[in-house]
């Protein structure tokens, strides 16, 4: 799988969200106020979403169609479009 590549980044990624969600945790624990606690949240969406959007776009390269190495330019083309509408949408 093409995330494989760059397995560790992943892994710093995940781990930076963990001391997000900790960093939550940690908020509702101390009873700080609603728009800190929100702003974390906000945060954790985020990266969330940039998580999610990374892994789609190697799900497609991997499996779908590799923009870059794809014979059919048109297929090609599609492939890099829908990435890019993934991206918009997980933003």
């Amino acid at each position: 799988m093409e995330w494989r590549k760059h397995k560790a980044k992943l892994l710093a990624r995940v781990r930076r969200l963990k001391g997000q969600i900790e960093a939550v945790e940690r908020s509702l624990e101390a009873d700080a106020p609603c728009g800190e606690v929100l702003n974390l949240v906000a945060s954790i969406r985020g990266a969330v979403g940039g998580l999610t959007a990374e892994l789609i776009e190697d799900h497609i390269r991997e499996h779908v169609s590799n923009p870059a190495r794809d014979e059919d330019a048109a297929h090609g083309q599609a492939a890099g479009e829908l990435m890019d509408i993934i991206r918009t949408y997980l933003k």
